[in-house]
């Protein structure tokens, strides 16, 4: 059976146009979707990179590949009338907030069309949470991509690793690789991230976090 959110996504889908002497042109809507992570292999595993995890898999489910470029490797996905470039900040995560004023500036595209997928502690391992804003909860990704903002009022996806660590152990814990069944729960969720963004980029936030939230 198809997903809610496909046929959410099927209903309310609107391919925006200019009428040009009886002739319709497509206008392609700009997103971009910024994956929070740290480069290198030391990082890829880890739970802190469950951002960059997902846009990987992304990119490999659609055939994408990623290119670097100034502070991000970076790659164009276009798909129902929109192009949604994807980011991964080369940066490390405490200066993420420099790539996604870089890319903003460089592709002029407004906050509103900016969707942060990042980990989060509070919520059980691969359970996902879309929200319109929101505090950093003590990330260094968001308090970056805030101290750019000035607010706290863009869209985050928040995915899930959980908090099973001892009192003092957190920042271990978040640089720590996921366990063998973390990582399949994980990698079994990217569909459904991916047909969050897609939603976001087509019906928006609201209607989105309606049938997508767990």
């Amino acid at each position: 059976m198809p997903s809610i959110i496909g046929s959410l996504f099927n209903f309310f889908k609107k391919t925006e146009t200019i009428s040009t002497e009886g002739t319709e042109n497509t206008i392609e809507m700009k997103y971009l979707i910024v994956a929070l992570g740290n480069i290198g292999p030391k990082y890829a595993l880890t739970r802190h990179n469950i951002g960059f995890m997902a846009a990987d898999r992304i990119a490999t489910l659609e055939g994408l590949s990623f290119e670097m470029e100034k502070l991000a490797y970076h790659t164009i996905w276009k798909t129902k009338g929109r192009v949604i470039h994807i980011i991964k900040p080369t940066t490390y995560m405490n200066l993420s907030g420099k790539a996604v004023q870089y890319w903003m500036n460089q592709l002029k595209i407004n906050k509103e069309n900016v969707l942060v997928l990042v980990d989060d502690l509070a919520l059980p391992v691969a359970k996902l949470r879309l929200k319109p804003k929101g505090s950093s909860a003590g990330h260094n990704g968001l308090k970056d991509i805030e101290r750019i903002f000035q607010n706290t009022e863009y869209a985050r996806l928040k995915i899930g690793i959980g908090d099973n660590y001892p009192k003092g152990s957190q920042v271990d814990y978040v640089l720590g690789e996921f366990s063998e069944d973390e990582l399949v729960q994980m990698m079994l969720k990217i569909e459904k991230v991916k047909e969050i963004i897609l939603a976001f980029c087509t019906i928006g936030i609201n209607k989105t976090m309606n049938s997508c939230n767990e």
